[in-house]
């Protein structure tokens, strides 16, 4: 076998293995990238309400708390504190409710683990050490795919010519962006 078909082969071959870890990383990697926007790994909901009636510090116990969950439909009290004296924050499961006891404005939020992304990312973000052997293995193999690509066409579309310039433009562009821009 010559060097050009084996070339050929391992590119081939190396691209179908990585076809999971590059999805997990494409796909991982824009909603990482966007994480000003919105957050990848959960969906977090805010509902707001008013309480009936407006309460004092003093007339929190644990029943009035109860009360309180039992009127916006919720029953799963886990805790409660006092963060300023006029704030109670309750926690439930799977979010808080906050409310304002001068006012009686109240707020539920909500966290719910955000489906496919939420594992994607921490993929991405790398859980243990079984996955930092088998990324480094990855990030070798795209070494090697982004190498043996410059090699794989031949004549005027191949790294002679058409191959050459869109190669030196991808090289360009990255360092340009970290010279004027980071």
């Amino acid at each position: 076998m010559n060097l050009y078909k084996l070339n050929r082969t391992l590119h081939r071959d190396l691209g179908y293995f990585f076809i999971g870890m590059t999805l997990i990383y494409a796909i991982s990697g824009i909603a990482i990238n966007h994480i000003k926007d919105w957050n990848p790994n959960y969906i977090i909901r805010k509902e707001a309400f008013q309480l009936n009636e407006i309460l004092s510090h003093n007339q929190i116990d644990q029943q009035k708390v109860s009360e309180i969950l039992r009127s916006i439909n919720v029953d799963s009290y886990k805790s409660h504190y006092f963060p300023k004296s006029n704030i109670l924050k309750i926690f439930i499961d799977g979010g808080s409710v906050t409310c304002e006891l001068n006012t009686g404005y109240c707020e539920i939020e909500t966290i719910k683990r955000r489906p496919l992304f939420y594992h994607l990312n921490k993929m991405h973000y790398n859980p243990g050490i079984i996955w930092t052997y088998f990324s480094d293995f990855y990030c070798v193999a795209l070494a090697f795919l982004a190498i043996s690509g410059l090699f794989i066409i031949k004549g005027k579309n191949g790294l002679k010519w058409r191959g050459a310039i869109l190669g030196i433009i991808g090289v360009i562009i990255p360092i340009l962006i970290l010279l004027l821009y980071l």
